[in-house]
């Protein structure tokens, strides 16, 4: 079982937060969705799979770039491990 969010996750996550291709917005959540990762009071499975929810409803911005939308996709998939771990 997965206790803690796995690195992967949060680098995947820092790139799309200090990345000036990506619009201010979605860098400003994906650093919620960071901070909610690592400091929510819910148990992970709960915090993933808010954060899947966020992420998915991001990547149909039609103004994000489409290297960013694979980005979340790939997160998308690594947080839906932990829900089903959990």
């Amino acid at each position: 079982m997965a206790k803690t969010v796995p690195q992967e996750v949060l680098d995947v996550l820092d790139r799309i937060i200090f990345d000036d291709s990506v619009p201010r917005n979605i860098r400003k959540l994906a650093n919620e969705i960071k901070e909610d990762l690592i400091h929510g009071e819910e148990s992970l499975a709960v915090r993933a799979s808010s954060a899947i929810s966020q992420l998915e409803e991001v990547a149909s911005d039609p103004n994000l770039p489409m290297h960013v939308r694979t980005l979340i996709w790939n997160v998308s998939s690594q947080l839906e491990r932990i829900s089903v771990d959990e």
